[in-house]
């Protein structure tokens, strides 16, 4: 018969595993021991607020953390809720059992408004990440508990005893090992807390205790009860000799005799107990906005706007997302989405509560209801977690399209910097780009603002269903004179963006065409060669394409000859929209080193017939300066497309110096 059985998990098998891969940072110990001190303060409160519990008045609720560099030692106090001797031995000696969720079961009914952060029992275990030893000293509210001393060395025995401490609460006190001893510099202290608990609900405080006392002197006036006293500095009146109305000297005072205090260091707390997110939208002055947007993300130029959420129903939610101004050539596009869980910071760019497309924001996200995983670190990926991401989705929907319909003004002059973001939610999220179909807008070349409609209502007698684009309005600076001689219209899309947007609104808007103004020419731009001319017309094309070819010396150049209505145009290039997006295509995912050729892609060399210098190469075509001339409209023609290769480039330099000599002879 087959024997069966339950398996069995002791500390000495699993407590290297919690060790080295419960967490991926190790620096994380600090917020884990920080947030179970501040749920201790928060359980304290609530039964301060059932009546089972009275504070004394002279104590504060705070968080004390005392870093050591000498001793290798790092020590965080609460005077929370402290536990007995029983609640030690089950919530320290039995791994895994949380006492965040014991405590919530037994007070379900009552209190709900504050939140417990810890989910999980394993949080203290991070701290034999980083420590060798790790003592506790603890004393239970309750008045008629001892104070219980607990302490471990590597965490798979103890030892536990009556303690000596005499205030409710929690200290936690680490001896680093050898590996991590850089947890008990101020400094790096300082970084790690202000990285993980710059929000969280009880005020946190940092001493260096190496260092010893700190001091600062304050006025009279400003001392308060709580301030202690070292010295008393008296500074005497200042007296001035001189002369009064009547002539006469005599010493007169200045100023007054005064007296300061020089007292002990006043504590600082390192984090802000009520962020602006937990506040109302209503109670918030755009000054504090931007404050809190340059304290948080280190950003000095302005936000364009901002989405502040604040949803209680059917989970909670609260945030504020901002729009930031970029300069496209150097920032980067990639924003920072901070996620939180009770003030507590979890992560940055979370993807499954962020879409993809708002990671271009910056912004901060505060969900007590996420279903974290045992580190805390990570989401649980479940149909709630993608209900947070539609929610947000929305909003922002709702706050773009708003903006559009109730604020047109603004929402132009912010359409710049924000069209990266909207163009590429259209083209990640289908709800999205439902919610924004109506509310895209392009630049035209007058700096007018059209919907897609409008665009397509602008060019509609001469070319139906088609948007003309810009990409570089300098390169493009010749087909841009031409469009507006012939009284065409085009929009401006030279973000990297879109190229894969025109893509999607081909796809959603049937029939419509995108298409560049240096593509092919159309008829628009061409004068009809009467039928008795052709024959005479097609001759010349013959003999300008091999004339090119030859002077050029490449006989797989396609060369077009047309009659342009523009007579200042001598040459220029062109490239079939088709052809053109592959090269883009190609450019976009690093595929330099392949021939463009290969798929097909082509530039053609128009040359003008109408032009002087085109009829001189036709007529003179045994001129010792026809090859000059050939190569001199070839690179012009390059030079108005795309920017000439360093080779190319000099030799269109010492031609030019070559040509303007020519002229002094």
């Amino acid at each position: 018969m087959a024997k069966t059985g339950s398996l069995t998990i002791n500390s000495e098998n699993i407590f290297p595993i919690i060790k080295k891969w419960l967490y991926s940072d190790h620096d994380i110990f600090y917020r884990e021991l920080i947030s179970n001190g501040c749920d201790a303060i928060t359980k304290l409160k609530k039964l301060e607020m059932m009546g089972e519990f009275e504070k004394p008045e002279d104590v504060e609720y705070k968080i004390e953390i005392s870093v050591n560099p000498n001793d290798k030692t790092i020590t965080i106090a609460d005077n929370g809720l402290g536990m007995t001797e029983d609640e030690v031995e089950e919530y320290i000696n039995q791994i895994a059992f949380s006492g965040a969720q014991d405590f919530l079961e037994k007070y379900k009914d009552k209190a709900n408004e504050d939140q417990i952060i810890g989910h999980f029992g394993l949080g203290f275990y991070s701290a034999f990440m980083v420590a060798d030893k790790v003592t506790i000293d603890t004393k239970s509210y309750k008045a008629d508990e001892k104070a219980v001393h607990w302490e471990s060395e590597g965490g798979d025995e103890f030892s536990m005893g009556e303690g000596e401490r005499e205030l409710f609460g929690t200290t936690i006190t680490l001896y680093l090992n050898e590996d991590s001893t850089e947890f008990s510099n101020e400094y790096r202290a300082r970084e790690v807390i202000e990285k993980y608990c710059a929000f969280m609900p009880t005020p946190i405080f940092l001493t260096n205790a190496a260092e010893g006392p700190q001091y600062e002197t304050i006025e009279k006036d400003e001392l308060t009860d709580k301030d202690t006293i070292v010295e008393t500095i008296v500074e005497e009146a200042k007296t001035e000799e001189k002369e009064n109305e009547n002539g006469e000297k005599e010493i007169v005072e200045v100023s007054p005799a005064t007296e300061k205090y020089k007292i002990l260091k006043r504590p600082v707390a390192l984090n802000d107990t009520t962020p602006l997110w937990n506040k109302h939208p209503n109670e918030c002055t755009e000054e504090e906005y931007k404050e809190f947007y340059r304290k948080v993300f280190m950003d000095f130029k302005e936000p364009l706007f901002w989405i502040h959420l604040n949803m209680d129903y059917p989970f909670n939610l609260k945030g504020i997302l901002y729009f930031p101004k970029i300069n496209m050539e150097y920032d980067s596009l990639e924003g920072t989405i901070k996620l939180y869980n009770n003030q507590v910071f979890i992560a940055d760019n979370i993807k499954e509560v962020i879409p993809e497309f708002l990671m271009l924001l910056k912004g901060v996200i505060d969900c007590p209801d996420l279903p974290l995983n045992v580190s805390r670190s990570a989401l649980q990926n479940d149909g709630f977690v993608k209900k947070i991401s539609d929610y947000i989705t929305k909003k922002v929907a709702d706050k773009l399209s708003g903006m559009c319909k109730t604020d047109r003004e603004n929402y132009e002059k912010y359409w710049d910097d924000i069209n990266p973001f909207i163009k590429f939610g259209c083209i990640k999220d289908e709800k999205f780009a439902e919610k924004m179909k109506d509310y895209i807008i392009f630049k035209n070349l007058d700096g007018k603002y059209l919907t897609l409609p409008e665009c397509l209502e602008e060019n509609k007698e001469k070319h139906e269903n088609t948007v003309f684009y810009v990409t570089d309005e300098k390169e493009q600076s010749q087909y841009i004179n031409m469009f507006k001689e012939a009284g065409l219209d085009a929009v401006i899309l030279k973000h990297n963006i879109d190229s894969p947007f025109i893509n999607h609104m081909e796809q959603k808007n049937e029939g419509v065409k995108f298409l560049r103004i240096d593509g092919d020419l159309t008829d628009t731009f061409k004068e009809e060669t009467a039928e008795e001319d052709k024959e005479a017309f097609q001759a010349t094309i013959d003999a300008l394409t091999g004339i090119f070819k030859d002077a050029l010396g490449n006989d797989k150049l396609t060369i077009k000859v047309e009659k342009l209505k523009n007579e200042n145009i001598a040459s220029m290039i062109t490239v079939p929209e088709e052809s053109r997006r592959m090269q883009d295509m190609m450019k976009m995912y690093n595929m330099y080193g392949m021939d463009p050729n290969a798929f097909g892609t082509s530039t053609t060399l128009v040359l003008n017939a109408n032009h002087a210098l085109v009829r001189y190469l036709f007529e003179h075509s045994e001129s010792e300066h026809v090859n000059m001339i050939c190569e001199q409209l070839y690179d012009l023609a390059m030079i108005s497309h795309q920017p000439l290769a360093p080779e190319a480039m000099t030799r269109f330099v010492t031609r030019s110096n070559e040509i303007m000599l020519l002229l002094t002879k």
